[in-house]
């Protein structure tokens, strides 16, 4: 009869652990910073493909002028993540004054 008791302990521990384990997700997620305009987000990735499959020419490309071509469009992604990352859309959280 000892073992039947030992079960519903073990039960009851294992619920309060994942209680304790949905607290926490819960704070974290609350911590957490806004998630990225998905616009931005997609822009981004596009940018970073295109990045990745432009320098896979370049690694395959022996001709200089189709180099320079290469390395003129990988400079302007370069210069378009970089502004990505600097423009900042305004928050919706804006106080009267």
């Amino acid at each position: 009869m000892g073992d039947a008791g030992e079960g519903l302990i073990d039960a009851d521990t294992r619920l309060q652990e994942r209680m304790d384990e949905l607290e926490e997700e819960r704070k974290a997620a609350r911590n957490k910073k806004p998630l990225e305009d998905p616009e931005k987000a997609r822009q981004r990735e596009s940018l970073k493909l295109a990045r990745a499959e432009l320098q896979q020419q370049f690694a395959r490309t022996e001709h200089p002028a189709r180099k320079t071509q290469i390395e003129q469009a990988v400079a302007e992604i370069d210069k378009r993540l970089a502004n990505l990352d600097t423009t900042r859309t305004p928050d919706k959280k804006k106080t009267k004054t």
